[in-house]
């Protein structure tokens, strides 16, 4: 799968790549700011982990590969 970095200085905890892959994003409840899910992303995850990286208004995810 390709390689996915959260940037958390940037993350602003706007939630939007947990909207657009919900299985692979999730946020810490008490920072507020995402991380991968334990084992993701996996294959499949990929068209939803570059929406999620997309649609990141603070531009905190980077997808490699």
């Amino acid at each position: 799968m390709t390689d996915v970095e959260i940037d958390e200085t940037a993350c602003c905890g706007y939630g939007n790549c947990l909207v657009a892959a919900p299985e692979v994003f999730d946020l810490h409840t008490d920072t507020g700011i995402a991380f991968l899910r334990p084992g993701r992303p996996r294959e499949a995850d990929r068209v939803a982990v570059r929406e999620a990286a997309a649609d990141c208004p603070a531009r905190a995810i980077t997808v490699r590969g």
